[in-house]
């Protein structure tokens, strides 16, 4: 198992930056995930660590070794790419073979490690198959097992589940997971899926602009966010903008835009009384009872086994999930009161970087 890591890796192609020093350790036998939308760098990052691309500035490192402009042939690793590359002309035994022949196997050790691969992804029996008499899933297998099957040190997995339906997708999402534990091999998964990112990863990094806004695990990050571009990115999140005014043993006290004040609010930034801040709190830790900022209900829609509330706030839509326990919901037009659980509400910082 190999350990990576990045060291203020830069690229640029012509005048558009797409990493801006990049610092990343990823643990060996670690799933890593990069997330964030398109063209924050994270798919360059990943060319970057395959060899594919050139940095502009920093390095690559697996372990101790520097291979920063060692060829992608000899970095020992795996990749499985968006849409799979795999030859039509091949059978599916042919495509996962090709790496071994290339690489001049004897044949019955070409033969065994195939079968080997495929029986790792559930798919004995299928080497005489043609690549078009498979499905989107068992194609995503084969990419898997032709990686796999080099017994690589590292795997590289470039958004490898977005061709796929939602429900596919779900299924595979708990394959690979399984397959990465089984196999032991440190992964980095690049992603824009916030479900997949949360569902797979060890450990995340969310991506904006080709900088690495916050790393952590993926509970970590959902609870704790830094930033509010990660707080909205990594899943929904009402945000506020607050007078920030002291802070005691329970935490923060902010002033929301109508005057109500919410004490007890979390933060661990160097925030000063006076400045600006961004209450932040996640749907589902919002409850409503006797006590807590005064609001109007908006909208609430049925959701099965929850209820999916929108609340004026201080002149704020706020999102508000609530489980569906045989209650009557509140109804459009109510006043209603609302308190966040204890250590839900957040105070993130204003900064030029973060948009609402």
């Amino acid at each position: 198992m190999t350990a990576v890591r990045l060291t203020g890796l830069s690229k640029h192609f012509g005048a558009v930056q797409a990493l801006a020093g990049l610092d990343l350790t990823i643990a060996a036998g670690e799933l890593f995930s990069l997330l964030g939308p398109s063209g924050c760098g994270k798919t360059t990052a990943l060319r970057l660590v395959a060899g594919l691309e050139t940095p502009s500035a920093g390095a690559v490192w697996f372990d101790d070794s520097d291979v920063t402009h060692l060829p992608p042939h000899r970095r020992e690793l795996g990749m499985v790419f968006q849409n799979y590359a795999l030859f039509p002309h091949r059978d599916v035994a042919g495509n996962v073979a090709y790496g071994l022949e290339a690489r001049r196997r004897p044949r019955a050790e070409v033969a065994a490690r195939v079968a080997e691969a495929l029986a790792l992804v559930g798919l004995e029996g299928y080497g005489a198959r043609r690549i078009d008499e498979l499905s989107g899933g068992q194609q995503q297998r084969v990419a898997l097992a032709r990686a796999l099957v080099l017994r690589p040190k590292l795997l590289l997995l470039d958004e490898p589940l977005s061709n796929l339906d939602a429900a596919r997708r779900v299924e595979m999402r708990a394959e690979l997971r399984r397959l990465q534990r089984e196999v032991g091999i440190t992964t980095l998964y690049v992603t824009h899926d916030q479900d997949e990112a949360l569902a797979l990863s060890d450990r995340l990094a969310v991506l904006r602009d080709g900088r690495a806004l916050q790393v952590g695990t993926p509970a970590e990050v959902y609870a704790r966010p830094t930033d509010p571009f990660v707080a909205t990115f990594l899943g929904r999140a009402n945000l506020a903008l607050v007078e920030v005014l002291a802070r005691d043993a329970e935490g923060w006290a902010v002033r929301l835009a109508d005057g109500q004040v919410l004490a007890g609010v979390a933060g661990e930034g160097a925030t000063a009384p006076g400045s600006a801040g961004w209450l932040c709190v996640r749907p589902e830790r919002l409850v409503f009872g006797a006590t807590g900022l005064a609001g109007v209900v908006e909208e609430v829609a049925f959701a099965g086994a929850r209820f999916e509330c929108r609340v004026r706030v201080a002149g704020e839509s706020w999102q508000v999930t609530l489980v569906n326990r045989g209650q009557a919901p509140p109804t459009a037009g109510a006043a209603v009161r609302l308190a966040a659980e204890v250590g839900a509400a957040r105070l993130l910082p204003v900064a030029p970087a973060s948009r609402r």
